[in-house]
């Protein structure tokens, strides 16, 4: 069974003003992720905007990704949906195309139960053979699931891992301590300023949206974490989280792709209703990837 590790980074779609696909950037954007020595690319999650685009387009961009990163790095694909219908349609479609793994993220809007959560994933594991990564945002949902409900659902053969996007880090902790007998499951930090806090504890990497941005200080914080560096791993969780944290400064993910096209990847705007930072907001943005050697 895959087994997730490393760092993953969920990648943001580069789209024109009219929305459509920018297939060459995107291209530039892997080849720049796998110099750097990322584990894993993970299209449709949070930073690549999954609920602005139908799928037909979602079908597209998961082509492109197998036939640039296949054997370079793993591929993630989001499928988040409201329904567990809507959820397997997607996962169809990743499955046809031989990705590596589906994430999927707590339905959106509807507040359900544990007990509605752990149908919602069993039902969606039942059909399809893909391991699963759940997402867990409440943040963002305003769903989580709690730490008792994974313990049972990391008992499914396919269900593999969690990403956690709490934030909160005893959260995470439950996560790993209630599931630490079970050699097939893992928990994946989703939050880049705990990385390093998360490794500490046993996480088996991250998934992280910054890490658009600076692959290799995002890198740097697993590998010599994994080479008891431990100091230099510090020194690149620092870095990182100056990052994570300036991107409270606008609606996510519009940081990330106004700090890519900073950077020389033109991935474009974010997908309406987000607008463009401030010119206040992009000089904050300046500094701090200047403190952290981003840009000179």
């Amino acid at each position: 069974m895959f087994k997730p590790k490393g760092i993953v980074i969920p990648v943001v779609t580069p789209i024109d003003d009219e929305g459509k696909f920018l297939e060459d950037e995107y291209k530039k954007l892997l080849q720049y992720f796998i110099d750097n020595g990322i584990h894993g690319v993970f299209p449709f999650g949070t930073s690549g905007e999954f609920y602005a685009f139908d799928n037909g387009f979602y079908r597209h961009v998961l082509e492109v990704t197998a036939e640039f990163a296949r054997g370079k790095m793993d591929i993630y694909a989001g499928a988040n949906h409201i329904t567990p219908k809507g959820a397997i349609e997607l996962a169809n479609i990743a499955e046809e195309i031989k990705v590596d793994a589906l994430s999927v993220l707590t339905p959106m809007f509807v507040s359900q139960t544990q007990k509605e959560l752990e149908i919602y994933y069993r039902k969606i594991a039942d059909a399809t053979s893909l391991p699963i990564v759940i997402y867990n945002n409440k943040p963002k949902t305003n769903v989580g699931v709690d730490p008792a409900t994974i313990k049972e659902l990391a008992k499914v053969e396919n269900i593999i891992a969690i990403k956690d996007s709490t934030g909160d880090m005893t959260n995470a902790e439950e996560y790993i301590r209630l599931t630490r007998d079970n050699p097939n499951f893992c928990v994946l930090m989703g939050r880049d300023t705990l990385i390093y806090a998360g490794l500490w504890y046993g996480a088996a990497g991250a998934i992280t949206s910054c890490g658009n941005i600076a692959p290799r200080i995002a890198v740097d914080i697993y590998e010599n974490f994994v080479n008891k560096n431990y100091d230099a791993a510090l020194e690149a969780q620092f870095k990182l989280s100056a990052l994570r944290i300036a991107t409270n400064m606008g609606s996510f993910p519009v940081v990330i792709k106004e700090a890519l096209n900073m950077i020389g990847y033109k991935v474009g705007k974010c997908a309406e209703p987000i607008q463009p930072l401030t010119q206040e907001q992009r000089d904050k943005l300046t500094a701090v990837m200047k403190e952290i050697g981003l840009l000179k």
